[in-house]
């Protein structure tokens, strides 16, 4: 049933079209920011562009954006709309879902416990589960997983990430996720290989790590984390409950699909809480970052003390994956930084490890493009060092004919596909329940995405027939060719 009247505020705004909510001081820099938003791959003559004209571009119902500078939240500012059909206003407050971002906290969480000499990083998983134990088996070849491990992905584990459940399907416990018993919709976590070989991302590790501090704190996953971990930030915003029924449904931000549809339900849930069920928005994410700084350099122990916070962010055996953040050296200047992708959502933070700096972008849409953009102009405005990053390309002519070649399935990992489609003279790339992106042509065999400095590669045999494809991100991944 429709409201019988409209307040005076919300009419406004109506027929004003989408809004923007601001906690700021800043707005000459803020105004600067809007209007550069470029992309990290650039075609020659393309760009700048508003953060409106690119919401509209990307089909993006709402944005939300923080800015971290000198160890302070500089502004926190929320364009268009939570829920385009209900005509929400998106705010600094409305929660989205921060989907991978949930490894960091979740990073945090594990690493108090481990400060607290309730678990040690670098011992059997085993030692610490009790509801269930791992399944060790010829693949880890006798060696034992640590927590270590789990959280900088190098444990060889399965499942790379996680769909979520559609309102009104049951929802699984953590143990049937973890031996992908019905109703999980995911593969069980096992093996691949032994562990300590190198980092392979593994949402099914960080499931683990979720169960382990079940069993070793007696208390459900959401509310350790609440209380030991994001009501010490200032995270009294956020929450890992799944679905956050404590959350006045006007706050949670409605996840949208790549060409503007929502998603059935409005949003899937997550059981897998530590891997995915975080939510959400940018303030409290910066937040955060802010702590992780100052806990850094010894001048804050909210919830980690120095020692402890230089551990998480310390790569473990990969040279950038570190417990549950990811470590970036930018032409000398290092950021830890994570980004997620749920159903209807995709998210971005990035902090600095010296000065005091940072960029929190969250979108309700599939489609994430946006997000590099802004951080783009954020880092171009602010001058913060390194960040800024573009690359002009010029692109190559393909024959379609030659692009149909390459349209197929791909297996980056087990249950991992790589989708190849083409669309006229366009081809389109799409992971496991990732958005569908563009791939644009820089030889007749090599593509290149916008949105990421990712190129893939197609390579043919003797008889000119496609057997594989070759994903350069951080290094080359051959993703064989299976349909």
């Amino acid at each position: 049933m429709k409201p019988l009247a409209l307040s005076f505020a919300l009419f406004l705004a109506l027929l004003a079209g989408p809004v923007a909510y601001a906690q700021t001081a800043d707005s000459a820099k803020i105004k600067e920011v809007e209007k550069n938003l470029i992309g990290m791959i650039q075609m020659e003559g393309e760009g700048p562009w508003t953060i409106r004209e690119r919401m509209e571009h990307y089909h993006v119902k709402a944005l939300s954006i923080a800015v971290v500078q000198n160890y302070k939240i500089a502004w926190a500012k929320a364009y268009g709309w939570a829920d385009d059909s209900l005509k929400v206003p998106a705010t600094t407050q409305t929660l989205f879902q921060a989907a991978s971002i949930s490894k960091s906290l979740n990073g945090v969480g594990v690493m108090k416990l481990v400060q607290d000499k309730k678990i040690d990083l670098y011992a059997d998983i085993n030692n610490y589960l009790t509801s269930w134990k791992f399944p060790y088996d010829s693949l880890s070849k006798g060696k034992k997983i640590s927590m270590a491990n789990l959280l900088s992905h190098t444990a060889g584990l399965t499942v790379h990430g996680f769909e979520g459940y559609t309102p009104g399907k049951a929802v699984p416990t953590v143990v049937q996720v973890l031996d992908g018993k019905k109703p999980a919709n995911s593969d069980p976590i096992r093996s691949m290989y032994e562990p300590g070989l190198k980092s392979e991302y593994s949402g099914g590790g960080i499931t683990i790590s979720q169960l382990i501090v079940m069993d070793v704190t007696h208390q459900p996953y959401d509310k350790y984390m609440y209380n030991n971990v994001l009501k010490p930030l200032g995270m009294t915003s956020s929450t890992y409950q799944q679905p956050p029924v404590d959350k006045k449904p006007s706050l949670l931000a409605t996840g949208y699909r790549a060409d503007g549809k929502p998603i059935p339900g409005k949003y899937n849930t997550y059981p897998e809480e530590a891997a995915a069920g975080l939510w959400t928005n940018p303030t409290d994410l910066s937040k955060y970052i802010i702590e992780t700084q100052l806990a850094l350099e010894g001048r804050s122990h909210k919830v980690l003390d120095q020692a402890t916070t230089k551990l998480r962010l310390t790569p473990y055996i990969d040279k950038s994956a570190a417990k549950g953040v990811f470590i970036a050296d930018l032409d000398g200047n290092k950021y830890f930084n994570h980004n997620g992708a749920n159903e209807g959502f995709r998210s971005d933070y990035t902090g600095s490890m010296e000065g005091g700096n940072g960029v929190v972008v969250m979108v309700n849409s599939d489609d994430g493009s946006i997000i590099n953009e802004v951080v783009n102009s954020v880092a171009k405005v602010y001058g913060f060092k390194g960040l800024y990053h573009v690359l002009y390309r010029k692109t190559a002519k393909v024959a379609d004919t030659v692009l149909q070649t390459y349209t197929g399935d791909y297996e980056l990992q087990p249950k991992l596909i790589l989708t190849i489609t083409r669309d006229g003279n366009h081809l389109y790339g799409q992971a496991s329940g990732q958005g569908k992106l563009e791939l644009f042509p820089e030889s007749q065999t090599k593509f290149f995405l916008k949105v990421a400095p990712i190129e893939v590669e197609f390579v043919k045999d003797d008889n000119g027939k496609v057997v594989k494809a070759i994903i350069y991100q951080n290094g080359p991944h051959d993703a064989p060719k299976i349909k």
